[in-house]
């Protein structure tokens, strides 16, 4: 079963406590965290996932990014993300496939559920993304014991290029 997390960009960043912080200085830097924690989300989970941002706070409008290999979606104008959300939901459902939608917003959530997917508040996928944060810790920690006793020592400065192509920066 192929596994889909549909986020809804602007309602983390305006639930998420550090991203709300960040939004007051910079919201393109908070946009960008969000971006980079849902790429560590997908690397770790397996899961594909796609995060899409009203287009009326960023120029570009009607435009799909790939980034960090996770899909960013910016709506057209006068769509919102919850009209994208709802039809990538009808276009990306069928019986391998399971989508989740994760937002805050009831209404969405309950069109979304009518439609066949699964619900994840805000709330649900920060709690969700700190596992997923300290189990990356964790293997990290257990990957560099490892290093350690390795027939082929690779200096720091290689291990960080390695690190960063496992994790899709070029």
């Amino acid at each position: 079963m192929k596994n889909i997390l549909l986020v809804d960009g602007y309602n983390m960043i305006g639930d998420w406590p550090e991203l709300k912080k960040l939004r007051e200085h910079n919201l393109a830097e908070a946009r960008d965290f969000l971006i980079e924690r849902m790429a560590e989300y997908q690397a770790y989970k397996g899961w594909e996932v796609k995060v899409v941002f009203d287009a009326h706070m960023v120029p570009g409008l009607g435009k799909n990014y790939n980034n960090h290999l996770i899909d960013i979606i910016y709506t057209r104008e006068n769509e919102t993300a919850d009209e994208r959300i709802e039809k990538l939901v009808g276009e990306l459902k069928n019986i391998e496939t399971c989508i989740y939608v994760a937002t805050s917003d009831y209404a969405e959530q309950s069109v979304t559920f009518g439609s066949g997917a699964l619900r994840k508040s805000a709330r649900e996928l920060r709690i969700e993304m700190k596992i997923v944060e300290k189990n990356i810790a964790k293997e990290v920690i257990a990957q560099n014991s490892h290093e350690k006793v390795s027939n082929f020592p690779l200096s720091e400065e290689i291990a960080e290029i390695f690190d960063k192509w496992r994790r899709g920066h070029r």
